[in-house]
């Protein structure tokens, strides 16, 4: 064995009982699990858990993992794949004009990009990219894509507010089949983010049916979380079930003070479509707050057109008056259709340091939010508070849940879920609150999300798995961040490996860059 883990309660990521045992890794695989001889190297883990490495179903570190060969962020967690191309917005496939308007619309989220080299336009591409990364050494963890719809739609057919012609549809067809044939695990959608919103649900419902053609997963970050969320849920259960398309629910949860307490309604309804056969999961961050850009939160039509055309709209005072009306008296569909009540708006975050005085104060009103978004050029993010932890903690019992981030790394003050969503769950919801058990928890966030992307070998503690482990220790794994230092890491987790290579050992990371793109092989029905 090139490493044996000795006397570990292995958390095997079934969700059955755990069991103490040695664990060999030999060529970055699982080799043996028992009692074991030496290996060339040995870890002493009495006291330790070792459980199949985490997978963050939700993440935002489409540029991070090539920005930033450390990536503490997410290996000090224990996640040793992030899953990419969230929201329906993300860098490919691109032509040039998308490729800029996709840069705009989302450096609230990745940056502006200006330390990148966008030398890719395809998803294969782009995959290509992560392998020969920082020298051509790889990333800090294994990467997953999902196609973004809305950077099909924008490079279809621009970021007009009217259906898609027959071409067009045709096109984002193509679009759609070429990245899940390259890799990628499934198509994203952001159905409160522009131009995605600007879908019918008979241009998804075409959309996913190439995905299913292709064994992948649709999932929606869908059009409301706040009023009508669970007309919004059914929408997207109903879509599926049409298309035959499995469904993965992104940060699921149900948001604003019309919603305290209905998490049961909304997993009745998953209930009842999974008793009919429905292939359904979802994930959710443990945390009440949500997280976006201030832009997003705009109607829909004052974002047609893209970046720019929202800019020029911002600077004209009879627009400007029509979307502050928009947001505080109608609801705008950007704001889940609830009137916005700014003092639950707080900044965390801006790409401009001159406006970094606002970072971690709450929105006084409309004209504060206005000058933000014309003088740091859209790109303010914001943390929501408008969450139930009632729903949350609901929503995290079910049997079909998974554990995601939803981590935006940039900004001065980003949410704390981004360095510690996987620690919460386990010394919060398991050792303090008893809500879930480790072996549950081990599976939500592990054996189950594996078992979503569909990968073989990955997800549990098995002989011949790939060795994606972490070993934490039950009795003081903890987050470290919080909503004023929300950039430290987590404790109590020593050792993180990735194909049999220490990423974090001795809770210190590594030097090892063992990630890479993680393509699922196309299954093509024709």
């Amino acid at each position: 064995m090139d490493l044996v883990v000795r006397g570990a309660r292995v958390v095997d990521g079934t969700g059955g009982p755990s069991y103490t045992a040695d664990v060999g890794v030999h060529e970055g695989r699982i080799a043996a699990v028992g009692r074991l001889s030496g290996g060339r190297e040995t870890v002493d883990a009495h006291g330790l858990a070792l459980a199949p490495g985490f997978v963050d179903m939700h993440a935002h570190s489409d540029l991070a993992l090539l920005r930033d060969p450390d990536h503490s962020a997410k290996a000090a967690q224990g996640v040793t794949l992030e899953v990419l191309g969230q929201d329906g917005l993300s860098y490919a496939p691109v032509d040039e004009r998308t490729l800029g308007e996709v840069r705009a619309a989302i450096a609230g989220w990745n940056g502006p990009g200006d330390d990148i080299d966008f030398d890719w336009r395809t998803v294969g591409e782009y995959l290509d990219r992560l392998d020969r990364a920082h020298g051509g050494q790889g990333v800090a963890v294994n990467a997953a894509y999902l196609v973004p719809q809305g950077t099909v739609r924008a490079y279809a057919l621009g970021w007009d507010d009217r259906p898609a012609t027959g071409a067009e549809l045709d096109r984002m067809r193509r679009l759609v089949a070429d990245g899940l044939a390259q890799g990628a695990v499934g198509l994203s959608s952001g159905l409160t983010y522009t131009p995605g919103m600007y879908a019918t649900g008979a241009e998804l419902t075409e959309l996913c049916r190439v995905v299913a053609h292709y064994g992948g997963y649709y999932c929606p970050h869908h059009r409301s979380y706040g009023h009508d969320a669970l007309a919004a849920y059914a929408e997207m259960v109903t879509l599926a079930r049409e298309a035959g398309c499995a469904l993965h629910l992104a940060h699921a949860t149900m948001n604003f003070a019309e919603n305290r307490g209905r998490a049961p309604e909304l997993l009745a309804l998953l209930d009842a479509a999974l008793a009919e056969g429905a292939d359904i999961s979802l994930d959710s961050y443990p945390y009440t707050p949500g997280c976006t850009t201030l832009v997003a939160l705009l109607p829909s039509w004052a974002n047609e057109g893209g970046p720019e055309a929202v800019l020029a709209r911002l600077r004209d005072d009879a627009e400007a008056d029509r979307i502050r009306h928009a947001l505080e008296v109608e609801g705008a569909d950007g704001c889940h259709g609830v009137p916005v009540d700014w003092s639950t708006i707080e900044i965390s975050g801006t790409a401009d340091p001159a406006y970094g005085r606002y970072v971690g104060r709450r929105v006084d009103g409309w004209e504060t939010a206005r000058g933000l978004l014309l003088g740091d050029r859209l790109a303010p993010t914001v943390l929501q508070h408008v969450g139930d932890e009632e729903n949350v903690r609901a929503i995290m019992r079910h049997g079909v849940h998974t554990g995601g981030s939803d981590g935006i790394l940039q900004g001065t003050k980003p949410h704390p879920r981004a360095y510690s969503t996987f620690p919460h769950y386990l010394g919060h919801y398991v050792r303090e609150l008893g809500l879930l058990t480790l072996e549950e928890c081990v599976a939500h966030l592990a054996g189950r999300p594996a078992a979503r992307l569909r990968l073989a070998d990955r997800g549990l503690v098995r002989v011949g798995y790939r060795a994606d482990l972490v070993l934490f220790d039950p009795d003081t794994v903890a987050a470290g961040s919080t909503y004023e230092r929300p950039r430290v890491l987590p404790t109590g987790i020593p050792y993180v490996l990735i194909d049999g290579r220490f990423v974090v050992r001795d809770g210190r990371r590594t030097d090892v860059l063992a990630g890479r793109s993680v393509r699922r092989t196309a299954r093509d029905l024709r």
